[in-house]
């Protein structure tokens, strides 16, 4: 890298750090650790059932090896590690509003870092397309977040496509600590359904879906020229068809529905953001919904 292109990129990622810097510590520092604290928690030790105690925590084991019964107590883990698994494919690198989706992507996972650095949690990533591209692990520090961010930027993946399953299942078998995962796409994908009821099991998952208006709804403008960025597919379309224009509608709500319905079934969260949005409205009300 030249000199020039090293200056441009620190300008870069300075510019994102002050911006979401300043989002993190003044909006979402305490809803993050309202939110997250005491979402993970490690068992401590066993002791006799006391009135008011919860059933669910009820240890059968040691209750029927002593014929009382007996508690699980777990205690907060003061140190979290926070997973961001970001969308990488061509088809992120799209946007007709105020920003690209992956822009989008990128800054939302800087105001969360930063959040996690405030609380002294880690935080790591997984970049990937059709495949895991590269893979940050979880660490402390400004430093580190701001290669996080770097990395979102510049890094120039190999693949196209996306494949969540391999996202998902790369994350359940690399981190072996519970983490709060957050999953940034635009979800143009299918078939993840299994990996993600089992990443689910074990860590907490937040699935954001970045999407843009010309993805939902086609303008009638007669006949375009489109491009499929992640397979490269090339077709025109006549957009003065209504038939045309609530096939693309339908396919986008199949692919909306797939998505949500597989977060909700297997008890994660979901957000919604659209390009031409604020998403600091959203990851506020994502927090305040999350800490009821």
């Amino acid at each position: 890298m030249s000199k020039i292109d090293a200056t441009e990129v620190l300008k870069k990622v300075r510019k994102i750090e002050i911006k979401t810097k300043e989002l993190s510590k003044h909006l979402f520092s305490g809803e993050y650790s309202s939110t997250f604290k005491g979402r993970g928690m490690s068992f401590s030790e066993v002791r006799d059932y006391q009135y008011g105690d919860d059933v669910r925590n009820i240890d059968w084991n040691v209750t029927a090896r002593t014929g009382s019964p007996h508690i699980k107590v777990f205690e907060e883990e003061r140190e979290l590690t926070v997973m961001f698994l970001v969308d990488m494919s061509k088809s992120s690198f799209f946007g007709t509003q105020n920003q690209f989706k992956s822009e989008i992507n990128t800054e939302i996972c800087a105001t969360l870092a930063f959040s996690a650095l405030t609380n002294n949690d880690k935080v790591g990533a997984i970049l990937f397309t059709n495949e895991v591209e590269k893979y940050i692990p979880p660490k402390k520090g400004r430093k580190h977040i701001l290669r996080i961010i770097r990395e979102l930027i510049y890094f120039e993946p190999k693949g196209q496509g996306t494949n969540l399953s391999e996202a998902l299942v790369y994350l359940n078998n690399i981190i072996k600590k519970r983490s709060i995962a957050f999953v940034l796409s635009d979800f143009n994908d299918d078939g993840y359904e299994s990996a993600t009821n089992i990443a689910a099991r074990k860590h907490d998952i937040i699935g954001v879906k970045v999407y843009d208006d010309l993805e939902k709804k086609l303008p009638n403008v007669g006949l375009i020229q489109t491009k499929d960025l992640e397979t490269g597919r090339e077709q025109m379309i006549d957009t003065s068809s209504k038939k045309v224009r609530s096939q693309y509608e339908i396919h986008f709500e199949e692919r909306y529905n797939y998505f949500y319905n597989t977060f909700k079934k297997s008890g994660s969260d979901v957000l919604t953001i659209n390009t031409k949005e604020d998403y600091v409205k959203h990851l506020l009300k994502f927090f305040k919904s999350r800490h009821k």
